[in-house]
């Protein structure tokens, strides 16, 4: 018998969860520890912070279907991850011993890294679903009161798709309002150009976003460092290609909502041979870290290298397609070595993207997300909207049900010439 530990539930630790328990035998035993029982849909929080969306109506109450699956759930938390007792300290004191173990956690969000950023401070966020509620009443209080507002992402951020969100869907709220004309806006962010994405674009990103911005007398400022932010100014430096400083903007705003940088969570940080300097989980070609080969890790908790320099630091994202090819391989993986094989399941890494507009979108493709790519393709309409709401309703459903992918998924991915994992090697576990 063996003992798996899934650390996180949110997009790919709970789907981990899924796709391993189909995995393992049924000796094995399956935990997943995360902080509280509910499962919370991320890339409908800019839906919400505009009162789109209420809490319910994109939450999930795990513990019912954890239960049913067999799987077992500590909602206490993690305290810290002792790799090399294999176990992990509970917040509450406990701790639970694993033979496996795959970090899901997600990122620690780096608010306090830019005075005057975040809740505790100026700026809003839609990091999560309580901070997407909170947005909410500064957005309703803007409708009454309108005035500039500044949306974006900060140095070292590496999830830009959401702010560019935000962005366009704020627009469509204020619209709907009708105060938009009383409210300017500019998006601030450290990517070299409008469309950069942390990818280096993808199809033609730039042009399409650059060109959405100006329909929407929506200003820019690129290579741009936040240094702080007060009540109802943001100061930013506009850098230079080689980083020196090229001007200075003292930029008042209303309202603004701005994406941090990413760190890895308190209970894995300082963990040598687990975590680089960042928090973030060093792994192999197997999703499996090099240093303790019974732990694995899927998502934004893991460790990649930028897409080329850029003046400013600009991160990768790991996109929702891009982690559950994570999962699929992780899975393929423990399972190969629960029978006593080697791990040779390699994730394709793709991204498949739905940015929604509120009333249109852009949607890529990026086969693999890290370029150089076979695909590298991008579109916009109308249809990406209805695309994006149809998803959120589909993958709602399916944390519901308790299966991670269904048939008609599959079949889709396949027509669209999409695959999870990259043709099965035999090559040794490095």
């Amino acid at each position: 018998m063996s003992h798996i530990i899934v650390l996180g539930a949110g997009l790919g630790g709970t789907i981990m969860a899924y796709e391993m328990r189909a995995k393992l035998r049924s000796e094995d035993r399956l935990t997943v520890i995360t902080l509280g029982t509910s499962y919370s849909f991320v890339p409908s929080n800019p839906w919400v912070a505009v009162g789109w969306r209420e809490r319910n109506d994109v939450t999930v109450d795990l513990a019912d279907t954890f239960k049913r699956r067999g799987i077992a759930l500590r909602p206490e938390g993690a305290k810290k991850v002792h790799a090399k007792e294999n176990r992990v300290e509970l917040n509450d004191g406990s701790f639970v011993d694993y033979d496996y173990l795959i970090i899901a956690t997600g990122p620690d969000l780096a608010f306090d890294e830019v005075p005057g950023l975040g809740l505790a401070g100026h700026t809003q966020s839609i990091c999560n679903i309580d901070h997407a509620i909170a947005t909410r009443a500064r957005f309703e209080e803007l409708v009454r009161n309108p005035g500039p507002v500044i949306v974006g992402a900060v140095q070292g951020a590496s999830c830009y798709g959401p702010a560019y969100e935000f962005a366009f869907i704020l627009d469509t709220a204020l619209r709907k309002a009708r105060v938009r004309d009383r409210v300017p806006m500019t998006f601030v962010t450290p990517e070299p150009y409008i469309g950069h994405l942390g990818l280096d674009g993808v199809g033609d990103t730039k042009g399409l976003l650059e060109s959405a911005m100006r329909d929407r007398h929506i200003k820019w400022i690129t290579n741009a460092k936040v240094t702080s932010v007060d009540a109802s100014v943001m100061h930013v430096e506009e850098v230079n290609e080689d980083s020196t400083t090229k001007a200075r903007h003292d930029l008042p705003f209303a309202f603004s909502m701005m994406l941090p940088a990413f760190r890895g969570v308190p209970a894995l940080m300082g963990i040598e041979g687990l975590v680089n300097p960042r928090g973030f989980v060093t792994i192999d070609k197997h999703q499996r870290n090099q240093t303790y080969p019974n732990v694995f890790a899927v998502g934004v908790c893991v460790a990649i290298p930028p897409v080329g320099k850029t003046p400013l630091p600009v991160g990768v994202p790991k996109t929702g397609f891009m982690i559950e090819s994570m999962v699929t391989a992780t899975a393929e993986n423990i399972s190969a070595l629960l029978k006593g094989e080697q791990p040779r399941a390699v994730a394709t890494w793709n991204a498949v993207c739905l940015a929604d507009f509120g009333d249109e979108g852009i949607a890529f493709v990026a086969q693999p997300q890290i370029p150089p790519r076979n695909v590298n393709w991008s579109s916009q309409g109308k249809w990406v909207h209805a695309a994006k709401v149809g998803f959120e309703k589909y993958f709602l459903h399916k944390v519901r049900q308790g299966k991670s992918e269904t048939f008609y998924e599959g079949l889709a991915l396949d027509m669209l010439g999409i695959k999870k994992l990259k043709a099965i090697h035999t090559e040794p576990a490095e």
